[in-house]
């Protein structure tokens, strides 16, 4: 599969078949975006890789909407970050007027190689970023330092899913300057 293929194949799906995921597919998935660029290569994105019994705990942290789009996804993948490190000095100033942004665009990059990853492999994906953060927190232990900013569903889609919507050109989101 080209990269411009698995651009075209990747898409949100909110149905899947109650198949396990490869261990293997998962590792792949995770190794991926820790190939991900970062704010001075700070690596301050984190995966907790869910599965098995602690899916429906983790479950519960989201709305019933996102419950439904990802039941039977067997891996919810919950995103975060280290605050605090990303767009700042070593003395703890920001660098710029994002502040905390830099984290969470490094950990969209890092989330997307791993998306894209998930597309090469036959995986589907659904990046959910409406979730109880405090109850993930707590489930999960996540540290206080970390920023959570979404749950990943991963699975293998049902056979009948929608069809990706269509996107804007490219030329209608982009000025040119000379």
């Amino acid at each position: 599969m080209t990269f411009q293929e698995v651009l075209e194949a990747r898409k949100s799906v909110r149905r899947y078949i109650a198949r396990p995921v490869e261990e293997e597919k998962v590792c792949a998935m995770l190794e991926a975006a820790a190939l991900a660029p970062s704010w001075k290569n700070s690596q301050t994105a984190r995966s907790y890789v869910v599965r098995g019994e602690m899916l429906q705990k983790v479950r519960e942290a989201l709305p019933p909407f996102n419950q439904r789009n990802s039941e039977n996804a067997p891996v919810l993948i919950v995103s975060t970050f280290i605050k605090g490190r990303a767009g700042f000095l070593p003395t703890g100033e920001p660098n710029n007027e994002l502040g905390d942004g830099w984290g969470a665009y490094d950990c969209g990059l890092h989330d997307m190689a791993l998306l894209l990853k998930a597309s090469e492999l036959g995986l589907s994906t659904l990046v959910m970023g409406i979730r109880d953060a405090a109850m993930l927190r707590g489930i999960l232990n996540i540290p206080a330092e970390e920023e959570v900013t979404s749950v990943i569903a991963v699975g293998y889609a049902e056979e009948d899913t929608p069809a990706r919507p269509a996107r804007m050109e490219a030329a209608a989101r982009s000025k040119w300057f000379e």
